[in-house]
Formats: structure tokens, C-alpha cells, sequence
């Protein structure tokens, strides 16, 4: 049994943050990571970022991975487990990872789940063919592991995430026939569409997969347009040829341990599945244990970073660690989150949290009347 003050489960951008934050006032932090290097997502993007200097704009995904895990590694108030993978949190409060051939049992003080989201995928004849994979699987196998996933490559998606791969596919050498989104417009920023368009990449929106062909492996596929109603439309069918169809439709929050701890949780559908009911301090109805990141509704890596941060000022407050600082430095994250979800792109996202508070404020309400 270890005694531990904040454990962190996930050592991807909200975690490697969080940790951060909570160790900067004091705070004696453990991060457990089911991977055998931290870094998450950022490990495999070589896209710069947006937002401000805060967020480390203008910087690439990698250099700011490599960034916040030296920093972890640095600090001494951090210790960093890799290839533990969290595969329980009782009602007693302990929590069981498997670290490497042993299973260790945590009793943490506070707890920040930050484990992020999976991808979704489509359900079409044909889909379970070879060389039908999620986008992010394809970047691992480019940035991470240097391999050329395909020759002749069909996106299916055009959010940030579908637009990002389609370019890093071209700058690895391999041909995009195209991006197919069902929605009647591109769901990504304008600079991302605006490089793949530039290259010579058809963007079909208002379109989907029919179905996927081939006899041993993909060999192509057949598209289709929608109506307003997002049904197939008979007799618009294209038939692309193509080795590889990737697919970037989305991602679910990996909720599993939040309904594990006996989390409150809500459908959102602004904020990509269930996930846990949150209050200002990304506390869960849950006491000490707090959730940041896509675990807590889908969004940007720079809006994960800063709601990992708020929440390691939270936890190391709670614990007295310089309450005051604590507080003021939690607002400033808070402010952060609010200017990064200002404007059009953070509409969804902002409906999404009110209809998240609504519910957390009508489930004290009933606690009240208790």
C-alpha cells in the first residue's frame, strides 16, 4: 500500500499539467500512465498550436510534450510510473495499478482522472476489412513508430483532426484521394482546410461511406451524398480506389474509471458522450476526486492543458498548500479556459458546460430537499 497526495491517472497533456501546477505549491504528486513514455497525444503531433503564448502557441505538439515530461521528471515533488495502467478505484478509495508484471494499491489523498478519449467509429459493409484504421492510429504509425501507413489514403472526417492527418499523410509521402464529411461544412479550422485544399485534396462534404471493398484488403471505396436529413441519397455513388480508409469521426471520453468511483455523469452531447459532473474547481460529485481534459468533454489540447492546470491548483489547495496562491492562480486558469472557448469555435463547447452546470445544480437542489 502507498500513501500518495494527488495521484494523477494519465500522463498526457491535462495530467503532465495538472501534476505541474498541483507540485508548484508544494504538493507531493504521483502520475500513472499506461504507456511506456508520457506525453499523450502530444508525442505524435508536429502541427504548431494556436492560442496564446500560455498555450504554448506556435510551438509544435512534440516540443511541447518533450517540454512538460522533462519538466515532470525534474521536479521533486513528481514521480512519473510508466506502463501503469489504473484498472480499478474501490469505494474504499484505493486505487489498484498495474505497474509491470505487480499490481500496487494507491490510497491517495486526492485524485485527478485525466485519461482522455478514444476514437470513434462507422458502422458500414465492409468496415472491418485490413487497412481500414482511426486517424490516430495512422499518425502513431507515421510520427511515433516512422512506418508509411498506406500508399492511396481516403480521410473520412474533416475536423481538425481529419484536416491535421490529411496533411501530415502528404508530408510523409502518401497520396490523399480525398476527405468525405457528412456535415454540409468543414468542422476544422480554415487554415487546415486551406493547406489540404492547396495541395490539391477534394474536400466532399455533405457526403459518407457507403461501403468498403476488397477481397483480402481494402481496395476502395463507395461514397455517397446526404440529404438535409443526413440520409443516402440513391444514384449519387462514387467509387474511389484507395489502399487505406482513415477515419476521423470524433472521439468518446474514456469515462470508465469516473463511473467506476460512482461519479455523477450526464449525456452531452455538445461535449462528445458522458462524462463526470464537474463544479469550478473540476471537482467531481465525488470528494478529492477532480477530472480534466477530454475526459470531461471533448476539446483542444490547449483547453486540456489549462483545465489540467486549474485542477492541480484545486486538489493542492484543498489540501493547504498555500490556499490563497491556490486560488488565484485557479482563477487565471479559469480565465484562460474562458478567453480559449470565446468566439464561434467555443459555442458547442459552452453549451455543453451550462447544460453540465444545470444538472450539477439540480442535483444539489435534491440533495437539498433530502
Amino acid at each position: 500500500m502507498r500513501d500518495v497526495e494527488v495521484l494523477v491517472i494519465g500522463g498526457g497533456p491535462a495530467g503532465l499539467c495538472a501534476a505541474a501546477a498541483a507540485a508548484s505549491l508544494g504538493a507531493h504528486v504521483l502520475i500513472c500512465e499506461r504507456d511506456y513514455v508520457p506525453g499523450g497525444q502530444l508525442v505524435k503531433q508536429t502541427h504548431k498550436f494556436f492560442g496564446s503564448e500560455k498555450q504554448y502557441a506556435g510551438d509544435r505538439g512534440i516540443a511541447i510534450g518533450r517540454r512538460l515530461i522533462e519538466e515532470a521528471h525534474q521536479n521533486p515533488n513528481i514521480e512519473v510510473l510508466t506502463e501503469a495502467t489504473v484498472i480499478g478505484i474501490y469505494e474504499d478509495g484505493i486505487v489498484t495499478v498495474f505497474h509491470r508484471n505487480q499490481h500496487i494499491k494507491i490510497r491517495p489523498k486526492r485524485t485527478i482522472i485525466t485519461t482522455g478519449a478514444s476514437e470513434k467509429f462507422l458502422a458500414f459493409p465492409g468496415n472491418d476489412l485490413p487497412g481500414i484504421y482511426g486517424a490516430g492510429a495512422v499518425q502513431t504509425l507515421m510520427n511515433v513508430a516512422g512506418v508509411k501507413p498506406a500508399e492511396k489514403v481516403l480521410m473520412v472526417g474533416a475536423g481538425n483532426i481529419g484536416l491535421i492527418v490529411s496533411y501530415q499523410l502528404l508530408q510523409a509521402g502518401v497520396e490523399v484521394v480525398g476527405i468525405v464529411e457528412a456535415a454540409p461544412r468543414i468542422g476544422g479550422y480554415l487554415v487546415h482546410a486551406s493547406k489540404i485544399r492547396r495541395a490539391g485534396v477534394p474536400i466532399l462534404t455533405g457526403h459518407t461511406v457507403k461501403e468498403a471493398y476488397g477481397k483480402d484488403k481494402l481496395e476502395g471505396v463507395i461514397v455517397c451524398k446526404l440529404d438535409e436529413k443526413f440520409q443516402q441519397i440513391s444514384g449519387t455513388e462514387q467509387d474511389i480506389p484507395c489502399d487505406t480508409l482513415c477515419l476521423a469521426v470524433g472521439l468518446t471520453p474514456l469515462t470508465e474509471l469516473c463511473w467506476q468511483a460512482g461519479c455523477e455523469m450526464a449525456f452531452i452531447r455538445e461535449l462528445s458522450g458522458h462524462v463526470p459532473l464537474v463544479d469550478e474547481n473540476l471537482e467531481t460529485t465525488v470528494p478529492g476526486i477532480y477530472a480534466a481534459g477530454d475526459v470531461s468533454g471533448i476539446e483542444e489540447a490547449s483547453s486540456a492543458m489549462v483545465e489540467g492546470r486549474l485542477a492541480g491548483y484545486a486538489a493542492a489547495g484543498s489540501l493547504g498548500y498555500e490556499p490563497e496562491k491556490a486560488h488565484e492562480r485557479r482563477e487565471a486558469a479559469a480565465a484562460e479556459l474562458s478567453e480559449l472557448r470565446s468566439g464561434p469555435t467555443g459555442e458547442k463547447i459552452l453549451a455543453g458546460l451550462e447544460k453540465t452546470a444545470a444538472k450539477l445544480a439540480a442535483r444539489k437542489g435534491e440533495a437539498k430537499g433530502c
